[in-house]
């Protein structure tokens, strides 16, 4: 098995140079090793324009970060899988619920670790929600997670497209901050998807969960950002902001720190954490609510959208 110390990046687009690159960059596990983009490099790291190449070209390459978008994600993971290196995904995890399962079983068979990722549930504040909500009555919840697709997303007409999952794309962010923190299951009830005439994933959506907990997510937001995740409880109110990286016990400042700087650092200790110990880590949860959406939402046309 190739040294699980060296890492290659794919994709390397607006949140690979972000996050993924300064995050490996600060690990005291990895080495970037090599990237795979069409069009992205990253200096001082050898570049290749095929997957294939780079993996008969860098057997020692004993793992593989793959930041593409979710409908061409599939083949190269599998092509990864094949070639018997370990495989961490950007979220969401797949195009499919199916597909992410197939790969699940492909990593097991192949002996491999295999890593869906969820990076806000590493925000500063979200383990510190979760013990406190732990035991507690919740009574309420309401998320409103809205942002500006133009700023976080210039010119991706494939996030609209088919697969790409439009708002979903931040919204599972949400969303999997809820299914980390709460100690129940969700159960989706009702969406209204807002889809643009001119496109075919919805650019905002309105979502009611079973005990009184609702989502509001927009992608056409200017201005301030707003990542919220709010709770009444039989103690107070608590509230996770800047994406669950403050926060709030009825009001008042309880922890966090307003900075995403620590959460791919931490996927990323994650990763070498699955792969010393020959473990996966994937959970669907997030998913499943937003297969769900689809699965149950009414579909409303929008006026057109344009980058």
């Amino acid at each position: 098995m190739a040294a699980p110390g060296q890492i290659a990046l794919v994709g390397i687009g607006k949140i690979a140079r972000d996050q993924h690159v300064p995050a490996i960059a600060a690990s005291p596990d990895w080495t970037l090793a090599a990237t795979v983009s069409r069009n992205g490099r990253i200096e001082g790291v050898e570049g290749f324009t095929d997957l294939d190449e780079m993996l008969a070209a860098r057997p020692k390459i004993g793992t593989v970060s793959l930041c593409l978008p979710p409908v061409p994600r599939f083949a190269a993971a599998q092509a990864v899988l094949r070639a018997g290196r370990h495989l961490m995904l950007e979220k969401p995890p797949g195009a499919t619920l199916a597909e992410v399962r197939i790969l699940e079983e492909m990593a097991r068979a192949q002996g491999v670790s295999i890593f869906a990722t969820w990076h806000s549930r590493e925000a500063e504040a979200v383990a510190a929600a979760k013990r406190w909500l732990s035991g507690r009555e919740i009574r309420e919840g309401r998320i409103t997670w809205r942002e500006d697709i133009r700023k976080w997303h210039p010119g991706q007409d494939w996030i609209l497209e088919a697969g790409g999952m439009g708002v979903f794309d931040p919204g599972i962010n949400a969303l999997s901050i809820l299914t980390e923190i709460l100690p129940q299951k969700l159960r989706l009830i009702s969406a209204d998807l807002d889809v643009p005439e001119n496109r075919q994933a919805p650019i905002a959506a309105r979502l009611e969960f079973g005990g009184r907990i609702s989502a509001d997510l927009d992608f056409r937001q200017e201005g301030p950002q707003t990542w919220d995740v709010e709770f009444q409880t039989d103690a107070g109110h608590l509230a996770l902001r800047m994406g669950g990286n403050v926060l709030e016990i009825d009001g008042t400042p309880a922890g966090g720190e307003n900075s995403i700087m620590g959460e791919y650092p931490a996927l990323y200790a994650r990763m070498a954490e699955l792969v010393r110990d020959g473990a996966s880590d994937v959970d669907l949860a997030p998913m499943m609510l937003v297969a769900d959406a689809f699965l149950l939402g009414r579909r409303n046309v929008v006026e057109a959208f344009a980058f």
